[in-house]
């Protein structure tokens, strides 16, 4: 077994901590914005970001695994980015789907006039 790669009786929490805040806030910040259209372009790129992360905390999570590090400190980092992955991910859709409709709303609109 290698040294271990941090402490995981006091620092296993925070790997999911700080992902579901970030992931909390921006799925807040999607409710609020998309169906009104706003922020586009930074919403669709964070939430990318924000599953891109989550792969991360996947892969290093096994690396972690594969490597005999202490289940504290793999576990830390599997659970957030299984949850993340597909989480986020399946919810991609449904997030582009909103800013869609909003630019339907936006054309129907348009087309009465």
């Amino acid at each position: 077994m290698m040294q271990p790669w941090f402490d995981p009786i006091h620092y296993a929490w925070i790997p999911g901590s700080a992902y579901g805040v970030a992931a909390a806030l921006l799925g807040g910040a999607v409710g609020v914005l998309a169906p009104r259209g706003r922020a586009r372009n930074f919403i669709l790129r964070s939430w990318f970001a924000l599953w891109a992360v989550a792969v991360v905390l996947l892969i290093a999570g096994f690396v972690a695994l594969a490597q005999g590090q202490p289940w504290g400190i793999w576990y830390g980092l599997v659970l957030p980015g299984a949850v993340g992955t597909l989480v986020v991910g399946a919810n991609s859709y449904v997030v582009q789907k909103a800013y869609r409709q909003v630019e339907e709303r936006r054309v129907a609109a348009k087309d009465l006039l």
